[in-house]
């Protein structure tokens, strides 16, 4: 079979054929009387071999190590041509996202371009510092791409670097898309930095999500999500916050929401109401029911008052003594004893 037959055949130019000959891969049978090449039916299934080995993204070298040289480990070929394409499609995605990101920044002119490319290699350095200045310079003027600060808080491990990030997308005042998408994460710390970022956002989108969010399966999901709705003066986040209380989970900050809360006209009784009734249930251990206590501190109302007086004469001597201490501050005497 001659050159131009073959390249009809198989596919592959003449001139590729005759390069894959000088490289040793292919070596025509022989030649006719008229000097030509000629392939016999076993160089051709070669040609289909070298074809479909470059097909997984051998170099010529190795396709030709592959079919010449019997040591020549075909698994650990295989595992080495998928690490290269697991990592050229990781950094070909990445570049994706970078345009993305470039893009939806909607640059005028070139400059605008570059800085916005400055921006995303400061957020993805190894550098803590050089990552937190990267977010307090996106707070600027200038427009970010808002994904890119929400990646970056969904990633970000340095609590400074987190900080500050969430501060540049608050100012930003959007990526509660994005967020959302964070909280549905299957990573716990996602989710947690989701949700916190959602916090600082102000306005009734980011409420929405965190009222949400109040229902999510995750417990810490919900104890950062209720603070930030107490604060909004959102009662629905009142049961959680107890429990948070109670349990010693961030207890300061929901006690702090509580006492917003039972700013509200109407509501602080019945936050009085829910802490009592928190206090005498079986469950709490003697922390508990001085943490529950304290926190009466902040809720104005006769029903934290009278809850106060009872708990002056408390077994616990801790819960009675923060009764009193607490019904001093109201500028009220601790009642006689039942």
């Amino acid at each position: 079979m001659l050159i131009g037959e073959v390249a009809r055949r198989s596919g592959v130019s003449a001139r590729m054929l005759r390069h894959y000959e000088s490289l040793g891969l292919v070596r025509p049978t022989g030649r006719n009387d008229a000097g030509y090449r000629e392939y016999s039916g076993e160089d051709v299934r070669r040609i289909f071999h070298i074809e479909s080995l470059r097909s997984l993204g051998l170099s010529l070298r190795e396709v030709g190590r592959a079919l010449d040289d019997p040591g020549f480990s075909p698994a650990g070929l295989v595992a080495d041509l998928a690490r290269r394409t697991r990592e050229r499609i990781a950094n070909e995605t990445e570049l994706l996202t970078r345009l993305d990101r470039i893009g939806a920044a909607e640059p005028a002119g070139w400059e605008e371009v570059l800085r916005t490319v400055a921006l995303l290699q400061a957020l993805g350095s190894s550098s803590p510092g050089t990552r937190q200045r990267a977010a307090l310079s996106a707070a600027g003027e200038e427009p970010v791409p808002v994904e890119a600060l929400v990646d970056a808080v969904l990633g970000e491990p340095d609590p400074s670097v987190a900080g500050a990030l969430r501060w540049a997308l608050a100012r930003a005042g959007d990526g509660l898309a994005p967020l959302a998408e964070g909280l549905r994460s299957p990573v716990p710390e996602v989710r947690a930095r989701a949700v916190r970022a959602v916090a600082e956002i102000p306005g009734e989108a980011a409420a929405a999500l965190l009222r949400e969010a109040l229902g999510h399966p995750d417990p810490a999901v919900r104890r950062y999500a209720a603070p930030a709705l107490g604060a909004r003066g959102v009662a629905a986040a009142v049961p959680t916050l107890i429990d948070m209380v109670a349990e010693a989970e961030r207890d300061v900050e929901a006690a702090d929401a509580l006492g917003v809360l039972a700013a509200e006209p109407g509501t602080a009784d019945r936050i009085a109401t829910a802490l009592v009734a928190r206090l005498t249930a079986p469950a709490p251990d003697a922390g508990a029911r001085r943490r529950l206590t304290q926190a009466l501190a902040d809720i104005p109302g006769p029903v934290a008052s009278r809850a106060l007086g009872e708990l002056a004469h408390d077994e616990d001597r801790g819960v009675a003594v923060t009764a009193v201490y607490l019904l001093g501050l109201r500028g009220e005497e601790r009642p006689p004893a039942p």
